[in-house]
């Protein structure tokens, strides 16, 4: 493991900071080492809180985790993957099984393969789009399209800031 490229900020923060943490994190944990390097600017911590995609939306919890937990594999983000399956994956009802096909190469999945797309051509072919839009409304397939953005953009300041792992997470495995 590289050492951070940029060091996670410590407490004390500046207010505005704190109260941005506050809302975000479950009470009495400590915020994310990513939240913590995203600190450095301010700007942007706000921002990504802005337009995090967390709340009870238009898919559900399930189909949530899928998509980020695909979406942060095929990026290689072990960072990111290992929060979410050590915060996220048991509340989801996400299996053993859920969990390995978010990590396969080939997936027959619908949900996986719309972030494999969005991942390896930043679109959706016809057949892919013709599937989703039978299974899901606009407002869910914006909703999954925006996921998979979203998380791409948290896997790039995640892997080229090289954010320590959480303590509390597991790694994303080496052939994912």
């Amino acid at each position: 493991m590289h050492a951070p490229r940029i060091e996670p900020l410590g407490a004390p923060y500046a207010p505005a900071i704190q109260q941005a943490f506050d809302r975000i994190m479950p009470p009495g944990m400590a915020p994310l080492g990513l939240f913590r390097t995203l600190a450095h600017s301010p700007r942007v911590l706000q921002r990504l809180f802005a337009g995090n995609l967390l709340d009870a939306g238009a898919i559900t919890l399930r189909e949530r985790e899928l998509l980020i937990l695909r979406t942060c594999a095929r990026c290689g983000c072990a960072y990111e993957w290992g929060v979410h399956h050590a915060l996220f994956a048991r509340a989801a009802g996400l299996s053993a099984a859920d969990i390995a096909a978010t990590q396969a190469h080939d997936s027959t999945d619908l949900l996986l393969r719309a972030a494999d797309e969005l991942h390896d051509s930043a679109s959706i072919s016809d057949a892919t789009w013709q599937q989703l839009a039978a299974a899901y409304r606009p407002a869910q397939i914006l909703e999954i399209i925006a996921l998979c953005g979203y998380y791409h953009t948290i896997a790039f300041i995640a892997n080229a800031c090289r954010v320590a792992p959480e303590h509390f997470s597991q790694a994303l495995p080496a052939d994912a």
